[in-house]
């Protein structure tokens, strides 16, 4: 049995360099296996041992070396204390691990001159993401990309998915059939994190009310209104909405509707390189465009958008 990597990962040159976020547990250590039996050989192996399962985290990154030097690659490990970091910073234990992984993408990115991160998120997490934001309000239908970039600690990151279209079922077969070892994290299982709970919990429940698996009308729904959200995306492009220096040009951005209008500002905040982007945050900035006398909106990190002289620019 083999797993099928995305069709736009596959027209990549076999030689250009990854960087592979790995874990050693079943997702990641399939798509090293696919990339290894498909001739990617190029790849620099990423853990980060969040010290969270005490002794068993410390196998995972041993784990992880011995893969790495099985396969003859290069291979970076990091240790960071998260349960440390929610006590300083307040952090939930997901946001803390995610931000720390982080960290720890520039910090290899840097290292070996490569922007570029493979992820082993496949469909079955796109389902768990497309009904978490839909629950959560804050982006619709709304899944993850086979790619995208991030800003991170000042340096543009490159996130690629080649498993996105795979399901957990497909990669489990993959692992059994060629009788490949990975690293099982009990805590998946248990009902401690909101994903957690969605993929135990909730979309069993809901595969039950409905009597069929939900998975593809989901995925369906969401490719749906990402084509709707790139048409629109690609109407605002040709608008030229900022200046030769990057700033938002009023005269022209209050002229389209309130829709475009947070679109416009959410792109314009993420490009900048703003976290934390919510709807009470777009709506505050969107108060600059309708007269308000308050002439700046305070944004994450001790940062502005400011209105000046009929341009908003970050601060």
């Amino acid at each position: 049995m083999k797993l099928s990597l995305h069709p736009e990962f596959l027209l990549q040159s076999k030689n250009r360099r990854y960087l592979l976020a790995i874990s050693g547990g079943r997702d990641s250590v399939a798509l090293l296996n696919v990339l290894l039996d498909a001739g990617y050989r190029n790849l620099i192996l990423c853990h980060l041992n969040h010290g969270l399962r005490g002794a068993e985290s410390g196998q995972d990154a041993s784990f992880v070396r011995r893969l790495a030097k099985k396969h003859d690659l290069a291979c970076e490990i990091d240790r960071v204390d998260v349960a440390a970091r929610m006590e300083q910073t307040g952090e939930s234990m997901e946001l803390a691990a995610r931000n720390a992984r982080h960290a720890f993408f520039v910090q290899c990115a840097g290292k070996h001159r490569c922007p570029r991160f493979l992820l082993a998120h496949h469909a079955d997490d796109q389902v768990e993401t497309i009904l978490f934001n839909l629950l959560r309000g804050s982006s619709g239908l709304k899944g993850m990309r086979y790619e995208n970039t991030h800003q991170m600690g000042g340096r543009k990151l490159e996130l690629v998915r080649p498993l996105l279209l795979v399901s957990r079922s497909e990669i489990n077969c993959y692992l059994t059939t060629h009788r490949i070892h990975y690293r099982e994290d009990p805590s998946n299982a248990e009902a401690i994190a909101t994903r957690n709970r969605l993929r135990n919990e909730a979309i069993p429940l809901l595969n039950e009310i409905m009597g069929r698996e939900i998975r593809p009308a989901l995925l369906r729904a969401a490719a749906i209104s990402e084509a709707q959200e790139t048409a629109l995306r690609e109407s605002i492009t040709d608008l030229r909405l900022e200046d030769p220096q990057g700033r938002l040009f009023l005269p022209k951005l209050i002229k389209i509707s309130p829709v475009l209008q947070k679109i416009v500002l959410h792109d314009y905040l993420k490009a900048g390189g703003v976290s934390g982007i919510s709807h009470d945050l777009l709506d505050r900035c969107a108060s600059l465009l309708q007269g308000s006398q308050a002439s700046k909106i305070n944004l994450p990190q001790d940062r502005f958008l400011r209105r000046k002289e009929k341009r908003l620019f970050i601060d």
